[in-house]
């Protein structure tokens, strides 16, 4: 055994052995990957697992890992077997609400470059014969997907890891601790002897919390035991030679999958109560108790769709752990322990492409694919608490074949994180909705009443885009537009930096020059080494030295670790995450300065408080500091104080704003308000895969000054020039709808995607946005959005389609 190593990857499944090869691919050097059981059989979930991998995904990110996986494993040989088998999979539909699902998924496919074909009955039948037609509404047919021998896929990445000369690999050596020095990794402490090391990469996914545990990294995910079996050999499938010919189905209106083996078939179902099991509890396999009940609805289900399964033995059964997280994705990248990474929470379909993206992740500090869901830094720590990660957890497992409307909300646990003023938000009937814990309405009900005020100005809605909306929203939107609204931005993640070295050290963070005067908002980014966008976000200087920064909920905690992983360790500065300590309003409308006037004695004219400035005001008897910005586009404020004087805020501008017939607006209004001024959303609109220049932000890139973080790639990206653009579109037809990640289309070419859609209330347009090659960038071009099996035409449109010269939002 080593006793020394540069990197040692613990978990030899096909993610650590698929780490490993990539890695050694990008030069590493001097690592050792260990497993507690045999290579490359490991007894994890690898060694159990069916090895299908069905590509569709509706996060762009998952999609292109698994396209990635699809590609790594297709020419692999382990002991000269073929380990992967390109038989194509497709996907069914026994219900018409599903075989709209397929006709999304299609969309998704189609947006993300991996193909797929609508499928009749008679079709499904066609490559399937043993599928009763007559039971189906339709599928899809993903040509690419198939399946793999899972250990033996991981074998044949390990050998070719080890043959590049960087990697060696040990069976039978079980991790028992991880010893840190001055709070680094130092050593990783095995039944075996000890071995000292700069880096630790774990992937032991259904173990993963044990280890992570001892250096204080918690892993909000569990282990779920998951039944499938194999019959005895059929009639039907007597000609059958290889391992697998036939396409794998999946069946997900009964949470099923099935594919053929050898000479038999092979059910698997998540269709039972999931079966939850501690990781201090899995042992030493990823195998558990077979269970009659649990998988007796799968028989029965299974002999509706395949006639041919009637009364067949199932002679294998298998009850193997798979691991599912609070919110359905995988855990990679740094912690917040330095030198310790985690790639834990993946399957095999996403294997491939997991290796890939840390090793880019470990040696460039960036990755190719936007890593924003599967950031292991994501997470609040309400998130991590036993509560939560056993009731989401166990709530994953029940979806997993579910169709989820993207605005569907939890069901538990709910009233996590409530603002100070949320009975206030009760009483005006607020529909609920979940951000990153916080209770924020959608919509609220006392404003119906608005609806007879600007009926004519806002569309109905019918079908699967008028769940979870109402057209309360769009009079909410016309009300702040018109008059002025209160907001609940309590979700808003609030950061001081502060020190004698805070201005420098946020100056190479950002993009945007931020040596401003006391008093001066700044708009900027966070970038990464390739000029992607990390994080989007708001930088205030309240005194000399020191720096509000204000950020999404969503990305919040993201933020908050690139700032700490990033901030100079010799006492110059100090991050700390106050969210918790002080509460926000918006007040924002045209009407918003009279509002505000009425409560405070300080002077809040454009000329003492332009846009893009801040400073301490009261307001009554509360001390208030208010940034001048409105993400809605008007005139206003965002209102900060602390989180216990939170409720009386809202009642006195509450009862100032009355007599200017002030609402309470919620999320929707929020949404449609920003997209009609052209605002950019974090995580959707911009993210890493996309720079300041393509996004229309380069007006906030400051060039000129010293050295930041993504400043040598933008300086070639602008000399180079960029070949996509974010481009604002309107619908020609005003029936059109979109919600987003639709495929936008010239004639069969694919341009993009819709990153955000909504309707514009006032510029009476429904408004979509997406990036586009340069060339169709250019306005009044025409091209189509594919929405289910809709086509709609759109055309590019100068932006921002409100008050493009912003008076009314520096009035």
């Amino acid at each position: 055994m080593r006793k020394q190593a540069n990197l040692v990857i613990i978990g030899a499944g096909i993610v650590g052995c698929s780490a490993a090869y990539h890695l050694t691919k990008l030069g590493w050097k001097d690592i050792v990957v260990i497993d507690q059981g045999p290579l490359y059989d490991t007894g994890g979930s690898t060694s159990h697992a069916p090895g299908i991998i069905f590509e569709i995904n509706g996060s762009r990110a998952m999609c292109k890992m698994a396209q990635y996986t699809v590609d790594l494993l297709h020419d692999l040989e382990y002991e000269g077997e073929r380990c992967w088998y390109p038989v194509g999979a497709i996907e069914v539909a026994i219900t018409e609400a599903r075989m709209q699902e397929l006709w999304r998924r299609h969309g998704f496919a189609t947006a993300y470059d991996l193909e797929t074909h609508i499928l009749t009955p008679a079709e499904v039948h066609e490559k399937v014969p043993m599928i009763d037609p007559s039971v189906l509404k339709g599928g899809i047919h993903i040509p690419s997907d198939g399946d793999g021998k899972a250990w033996m896929c991981a074998g044949a990445l390990a050998l070719k890891a080890i043959a590049s000369g960087g990697a060696e690999f040990y069976g039978h050596t079980l991790a028992t601790d991880i010893e840190l020095e001055n709070g680094n990794v130092h050593a990783v402490v095995t039944d075996q002897g000890r071995i000292e090391c700069e880096h630790v990469l774990l992937c032991t996914n259904i173990w993963g919390s044990v280890l992570a545990n001892k250096v204080g990294v918690t892993l909000p995910m569990m282990a779920c035991a998951h039944h499938y079996a194999i019959t005895e050999p059929l009639p039907e499938l007597t000609h059958e030679t290889e391992w697998i010919s036939q396409p794998c189905v999946r069946h997900q209106d009964r949470s099923m999958y099935f594919r053929q083996w050898e000479q038999a078939y092979c059910t698997g179902s998540y269709r039972h109560e999931p079966r939850l099991v501690s990781p201090y509890d899995v042992g030493k396999d990823a195998y558990h108790t077979w269970r009659d009940d649990d998988f007796a609805v799968a028989i029965e289900d299974a002999n509706h769709l395949y006639p041919a399964l009637h009364g067949r033995e199932y002679v294998s059964k298998i009850n193997g752990m798979f691991v599912f997280s609070v919110d359905g994705f995988s855990m990679m990248g740094p912690t917040h322990v330095p030198g310790f990474w985690t790639a834990v929470g993946i399957w095999v379909t996403h294997a491939g492409g997991a290796g890939k993206s840390i090793a880019e992740w470990m040696t460039h500090g960036d990755t190719e694919w936007d890593m924003r869901e599967m950031n292991v830094a994501r997470f609040h720590d309400y998130q991590l608490t036993k509560r939560y990660i056993h009731l989401r957890t166990a709530q994953n497992y029940r979806e997993v074949y579910d169709i989820i409307h993207p605005l569907t909300q939890m069901e538990e646990p709910r009233n996590v994180r409530l603002a100070p003023f949320h009975a206030r938000l009760k009483e005006q009937k607020g529909n609920f909705f979940v951000s990153s814990g916080w209770e924020a309405a959608q919509w609220y009900e006392e404003n119906a009443r608005l609806l007879e005020k600007y009926d004519d100005q806002i569309p109905v809605r019918s079908g699967w885009e008028a769940m979870n909306w109402s057209r309360i929203q769009g009079a909410e939107h016309l009300a702040v537009r018109e008059g002025v609204g209160l907001f609940n931005l309590s979700s808003f993640m609030k950061i001081v930096v502060d020190g004698p070295g805070a201005t420098q050290f946020l100056n190479y963070l950002a993009a945007n020059d931020i040596d401003k005067p006391v008093g001066k908002v700044v708009y900027t980014s966070f970038l990464n080494e390739s000029g992607g966008i990390k994080a989007d976000l708001t930088i205030t200087r309240v005194s000399e030295n020191t720096y509000w920064v204000l950020t999404g909920a969503g990305g919040g905690p993201q933020d908050l670790a690139w700032i700490r992983q990033h901030a100079p360790n010799n006492g110059s500065v100090t991050v700390r995450d106050v969210t918790s300590q002080f509460t926000a309003i918006g007040l924002w409308g045209p009407e918003a300065r009279h509002v505000l006037e009425t409560v405070t004695g300080d002077d809040v004219s454009n000329d003492a408080l332009p846009y893009f400035s801040a400073k301490a005001i009261e307001i009554d008897t509360i001390p208030a500091y208010v940034l001048r910005v409105s993400y809605a586009g008007e005139l206003g404020w965002e209102i900060y104080c602390t989180s216990e004087q939170g409720l009386r805020l809202w009642d006195i501008l509450w009862e100032a704003g009355q007599r200017h017939g002030i609402i309470a607006a919620g999320g929707g209004a929020f949404g449609s308000l920003r997209l009609e001024k052209g605002y950019r959303f974090w995580g959707v609109d911009i993210h890493t895969e996309y720079n300041p220049y393509e996004a229309g932000l380069g007006w906030a890139v400051r060039l000129g000054k010293e050295n930041f973080i993504g400043r040598e790639a933008l300086l070639k990206i602008k000399e180079e020039g960029i070949r996509r653009k974010l481009c604002c579109m309107t619908f020609d037809d005003p029936q059109a709808i979109a919600l987003g990640k639709e495929p936008i289309l010239k004639g069969d070419k694919k341009l993009g995607y819709v990153t955000s859609a909504d309707y514009g209330y006032n510029v009476g347009k429904y408004i979509v946005y997406g990036y586009l090659p340069i060339e169709y960038a250019e306005e009044g071009t025409k091209v189509e959005v594919q929405y289910f099996d809709q086509h709609y035409t759109a055309t590019v449109t100068a932006e921002p389609l409100y008050d493009p010269k912003g008076e009314k939002l520096k009035a």
